[in-house]
């Protein structure tokens, strides 16, 4: 009943919110060019070339924050010219006291200070935008729109661009190369055009063409670039080959013929290019390297599903949205493709006895990978992604006698993704195919599934200028290998078929073969007025699973999700802006099971000083955790109410300062959870900025799984209550002696503590009342061992058992430290320094200087390596 009633009200909330707002009214401009016949202009930042006086300046630039509509607090004008081989933008910046234009240094894609840039829809599809960045200081940054909204920052095409400044302000001279835009063989083209101007001093941006800030999309809104005739696509092939060579140094391991103390590498590489036809790109790579790569920071996941982390390998990361296909929604993890799955870590590790060693690979070589990508003409939007891994062994070394034995088989990952746009883009068909094949040669490699095949069809319709949607997805997945892979899946952290309470799906151990499917349906307003709001539901069967290429961490449930937005974008009071938000969501299973219930509001407002905050409080009614006593049956956790609020000063002062903190408080007003954190970021200089930003979290868990008991034929599930503290630092140094060198350093030491007490017996798990769930040992019935480091339960009525101390603590260091210098565009060099200390102790008591005395002394591994790549172009 109270399930039905909170929907019910939901969706009485959810239909009064539905009213309309006036709109502005915004004609569309257009921009005539003309062709240089003679000199191009020279790309040094000054408008002294005589080819400029061929086209008139354009301006009358409006704002779009934070005076919607209003005029700019400075004039922008700006130039178009073109040749046969480049399009040419002048942009003339003009500023009434040129002595607070703001020049951050940064790297590449810093966007820091005063910038400038042009964006250019050359495939005239309202969809998709080239954008180049340029800052005041020479920083060039680029972004690629897709979908009419969606931005990707790792696209990194090879253009030119050079600023100067005088008594009016500044100026941005940029040429931007056919071969990295995407058009059409015609005789007249006519392309999106907007060109945008950020004044850092006063958090303003300013746009040619004006977009109001409640319509739905961004592309699809810009002006038109006119004049532009019989130019052709350029078909460009570039070669990009690297060199490498590192040394590691850490710990010799007497004994051992591998952990020598120092060990040195090399490796060579290419990356390439091809335009293959006008639309469509062709990136490949051949042996790659990613040693320049940022480390994951540190964290213990004591839950039973693995952590999802950032892609950050450059081949990856850049085009990666054209193969994004989310199942549960937009910002969700769930995902057909994760491309972390190529390259990762071995699945196997070998069993050793005493006296041998091993020397395992880290990671699983890529031999190469190649995706073609790109959008023709007639609307399709095409990317297909094919990788090879490398057969990976361990070398072990058993009293002087080696032997390999294979961690990792041969595998190919293929997956394609099209999409279709119909109806001027107001309709979106499209799907995705992924096909994960390993060629498995050895018994002990069986639990790997041979085949896994995933796949899944979208369709999405926009209505009223896109600001109405509605979408929907269907999904599946196949496996195929040995009974052993199969029968691992059924018994997965994601199904637990062996679950005593789960009714309705049991494991079958002579399975080869597992299936399951999924969808999503989703509507809702995007656009137009204060208000946003929609509805969405999903569904992921039991046996689905993405796993081998995507990534999930859950099947077995259905959800509902109502959510709504109202939003002020006008200045008001000390008001620049304001944000409320609401969502409620609740899940159950495919029985019918109830699994969770909640909701939660925030507000998020900046002030006219520039400071911000950001305030929310959820609740979560009482979780069915399927997954605690892996693989035993359900637990069911307390309800909980869980405040949070954000505080940052003005992002516009050389100091910056923020702080967060939250809670989280269960049903009876015990305190489950509390973290403070805060950052730190100043920049003396424009060229230095340091930013430190410490955190401490605790988490106060009622009931942890520790171990399953297992005697004859009775299971019994022993679980602790669980006090974790957590202490981390993020340090992090960017200094830019120019645009294209820089160096940067990343730093984060680690300290987390477990300690379990008042352990305890499952006895009725699923109970609503939570504390009936469990039987507390008393004293008499648990003692601790202090000579084992272990605790033995004798309750009398069930046979004695002992178990290890589960307390435990870890701390850690990771640190990079980079030197970037691109010495001619798209050739890089890089220099980098990697250390890693790890350490850990039997003991749960957290002691920040202790641990960070042992930490100190914990020897550390230390990497070098130098990288050359250099970029030929055809």
């Amino acid at each position: 009943m109270l399930t039905k009633k909170y929907l019910a009200l939901n969706l009485l909330f959810l239909l009064s919110i539905i009213l309309f707002s006036q709109e502005n009214k915004v004609i569309e401009r257009n921009y005539n060019t003309s062709k240089i016949t003679a000199n191009p202009p020279l790309i040094d930042g000054l408008p002294d070339d005589i080819s400029w006086e061929l086209v008139d300046w354009s301006g009358d630039f409006v704002q779009y924050s934070p005076f919607e509509f209003k005029q700019p607090s400075q004039k922008t004008s700006f130039k178009v010219l073109y040749d046969d081989n480049s399009l040419y933008v002048l942009i003339r910046a003009f500023d009434t006291d040129p002595d607070k234009i703001e020049k951050r240094l940064t790297r590449h894609d810093g966007f820091a200070g005063d910038w400038v840039a042009v964006g250019i829809d050359s495939y005239n599809d309202d969809k998709t935008g080239f954008n180049f960045y340029i800052t005041a200081a020479g920083v060039k940054a680029d972004v690629l729109n897709s979908n009419d909204g969606n931005t990707d920052d790792t696209w990194d095409p090879v253009w030119y661009a050079k600023v100067s400044e005088d008594e009016l302000g500044w100026i941005a001279e940029i040429r931007i190369p056919f071969t990295q835009l995407r058009f059409a063989k015609t005789e007249n083209h006519k392309w999106g055009l907007e060109v945008m101007r950020q004044l850092f001093r006063e958090q303003e941006l300013s746009l040619w063409q004006m977009i109001p800030r409640d319509a739905p999309g961004w592309v699809s809104h810009w002006g038109s670039l006119k004049g532009i005739t019989n130019i052709n696509p350029k078909k460009e092939i570039e070669l990009v080959p690297y060199v490498m060579g590192s040394l590691k140094k850490g710990e010799k391991v007497e004994g051992s013929p591998f952990a020598t103390g120092t060990k040195w590498g090399y490796n060579a590489g290419l990356d390439g290019k091809i335009a293959v036809t006008n639309d469509l790109t062709l990136n490949f790579t051949i042996n790659p390297d990613f040693g320049q790569v940022e480390a994951d920071p540190s964290e213990v996941n004591l839950s039973a599903f693995e952590s999802y982390f950032e892609e950050k390998r450059p081949f990856f990361v850049e085009g990666n949205n054209i193969f994004d296909f989310p199942l549960l929604g937009e910002g969700n993890s769930t995902n057909l493709f994760y491309s972390r799955r190529i390259g990762r870590r071995p699945h196997y590790y070998p069993d050793l006895y005493d006296n041998e060693y091993v020397d395992m690979p880290e990671f699983t070589r890529i031999l190469g990978a190649f995706k073609l990508s790109g959008k023709t003409r007639n609307g399709w939007s095409i990317g297909i992604m094919e990788s090879i891994t490398n057969r990976e062994v361990a070398q072990i070394d058993s009293l002087g006698y080696d032997k390999n034995q294979g961690v990792e088989p041969t595998t190919n990952f293929f997956n394609i993704r099209l999409q279709k746009d119909i109806n001027d883009g107001n309709t979106i068909v499209g799907g995705m195919i992924t096909a994960t094949n390993r060629f498995i040669k050895t018994d002990h490699l069986k639990f790997l599934p041979n085949s896994a095949y995933t796949g899944g069809l979208d369709f999405k319709q926009y209505w009223k200028n896109k600001k109405y949607y509605f979408s929907a997805k269907g999904y599946f997945s196949h496996i195929s290998g040995d009974s052993t892979a199969i029968t691992d899946l059924q018994t997965a952290p994601q199904r637990y078929y062996q679950r005593p309470d789960m009714k309705h799906r049991t494991v079958d151990s002579l399975l080869t073969q597992l299936s399951g499917t999924g969808g999503i349906i989703e509507t809702g307003k995007q656009g137009g007025g204060n208000w946003r709001y929609g509805f969405l539901a999903w569904w992921l069967a039991p046996g689905i699973d993405v796993n081998d290429m995507g990534f999930m961490q859950r099947s077995d449930a259905f959800s509902q999700t109502i959510w709504a937005n109202y939003i002020i974008y006008k200045p008001f009071s000390v008001f620049r802006n304001i944000n409320f938000s609401f969502r409620q969501w609740s899940w159950w299973d495919f029985s019918g099971r109830y699994l969770n219930l909640g909701a939660r509001i925030s507000g998020y407002a900046q002030f006219t000083n520039y400071w911000g905050v950001n305030i929310g409080l959820m609740r979560n009614y009482k979780d069915v955790n399927r997954s605690e006593l892996r693989g035993g049956p359900s637990l069911v956790f307390p309800d909980s109410w869980s405040p949070w609020i954000n505080i940052g000063t003005n992002s516009i002062k050389k100091l910056i300062f923020s702080a967060n903190g939250s809670l989280n408080i269960g049903g009876q007003n015990e305190l489950l959870y509390k973290n403070i954190g805060f950052s730190i970021t100043y920049q003396p200089i424009n060229a230095l900025k340091l930013s430190i930003s410490p955190s401490y979290e605790v988490n106060y868990d009622i009931a942890r799984w520790v171990e399953t008991i297992q005697n004859n034929e009775d299971t019994r599930y022993l679980v602790g209550s669980l006090t974790r503290h957590i202490s981390s630092l993020d340090i992090r140094i960017s200094y830019s002696l120019t645009p294209d060198l820089s160096l940067q350093y990343w730093g984060q030491p680690f300290i987390y503590s477990a300690n379990y007490e008042h352990f305890s017996d499952v006895v009725d798990a699923g109970n609503m009342d939570i504390k009936e769930q469990y039987h507390v040992f008393t004293d008499d019935e648990i003692s601790y061992d202090g000579i084992n480091d272990s605790y033995v339960v004798d309750d009398k009525n069930q046979p004695s058992f002992e178990f290890d101390n589960p307390d435990f603590s870890v701390f850690e260091f990771r640190s990079n430290f980079v030197l970037r210098w691109e010495y001619i565009p798209g050739s890089t060099a890089y220099i980098v320094w990697s250390q890693g200390r790890a350490g850990d102790a039997p003991t749960g008591n957290f002691s920040f200087n202790e641990h960070l005395s042992n930490l100190i002394d914990v020897n550390p591994t230390n990497i070098f390596l130098i990288k050359f790549s250099y970029r030929i172009s055809m």
